[in-house]
């Protein structure tokens, strides 16, 4: 049994199957599947079990596996070693990120970050879908969520809360009720999947509703969507953090202000595996995204908080 072997194993079980790990490591299914076939007999053990869409570790391939990933990471501290005799940081770090979020909040941080760290080779991934780590290849993931998968590690950033806005002249001429359920009656435009029925969950003390919406136009383009609430189409339903800029200087009016509202998930986290190999690249850009993010969902909630 060699290195290599073990970090193969390390990159067939990441993947997920085999062909994935193929176009990972630029080899061809066959090549990978004979690797893997060699390793396995060189320890007399089944190491993973394959099905028609994904392979996944027996008792013998955990165990290998937790080998493998110290290897792994021996190996990249080893190049980080000799890249930090230069100056700065070196290396690459792969973020998967909310549409809005990395829009709003992120994008100038990002590009601020890059010009500090000129050695470092950003890879963002802008999306809305709560999808898999492994999947996507990234190193960390913001997502919101109420509860984070308990097989990640989380790194909280704080609450999210929906707010429903629209324009002022949209909102005079549009006399609404002042619940939740006046939504479910509205033009309402938001991010999510168009054609599926959204729940929004309202909180008001240790009130609780729950109403069913039917938005009347869907993006994940949020300037977009901005544009579509300026021209007097409904009203828009986003995270505070969006519309924070916009409410506090008169371009959009807060509607529902006494109620909490979410739709998507409670919370925004910072998502990573738990026993991944983090280089200093990594843990310097998930530190400021903290301390970044913290702040600026702390501001955002200030923004027509309920009583």
């Amino acid at each position: 049994m060699d290195a290599s072997a073990l970090t193969l194993l390390v990159d067939i079980l990441d993947a997920g199957n085999l062909s994935q790990a193929a176009r990972k490591l630029k080899m061809t299914r066959a090549n990978v599947s004979y690797h893997l076939n060699q390793l396995e007999r060189a320890v007399g053990m089944q190491l993973v079990r394959r099905t028609t869409r994904r392979v996944e570790p027996t008792e013998a391939g955990l165990r290998l596996l937790q080998h493998g990933r110290a290897i792994q990471g021996e190996l990249t501290a080893a190049q980080e070693a000799l890249a930090s005799l230069g100056q700065g940081l070196h290396g690459r770090v792969r973020l998967g990120v909310p549409t809005g979020f990395g829009q709003v909040v992120l994008a100038p941080w990002l590009i601020d970050f890059k010009r500090r760290h000129p050695g470092i080779v950003l890879d963002v991934l802008f999306d809305n879908r709560v999808d898999d780590l492994l999947r996507d290849e990234v190193d960390l993931a913001v997502r919101v969520m109420s509860e984070p998968p308990p097989t990640l590690v989380a790194h909280t950033l704080g609450p999210v809360r929906h707010v429903a806005c629209a324009a002022p002249h949209w909102i005079a001429a549009n006399p609404m009720a002042l619940e939740p359920e006046a939504l479910s009656q509205a033009p309402v435009l938001t991010a999510g999947v168009s054609g599926r029925s959204l729940r929004l969950a309202a909180y008001r003390g240790s009130e609780r509703r729950e109403v069913a919406l039917e938005p009347t136009l869907t993006s994940e383009n949020f300037q977009f969507l901005h544009q579509a609430v300026d021209a007097g189409l409904g009203i828009e339903l986003l995270p505070d953090y969006v519309v924070a800029a916009d409410v506090a200087a008169g371009r959009l009016g807060l509607l529902l202000t006494d109620w909490r509202l979410s739709i998507f998930g409670t919370h925004m986290v910072v998502l990573h595996m738990p026993d991944r190999y983090q280089t200093r690249a990594i843990r310097t850009f998930l530190d400021e995204l903290l301390a970044l993010g913290r702040t600026r969902l702390a501001e955002a909630a200030q923004v027509g908080a309920p009583a």
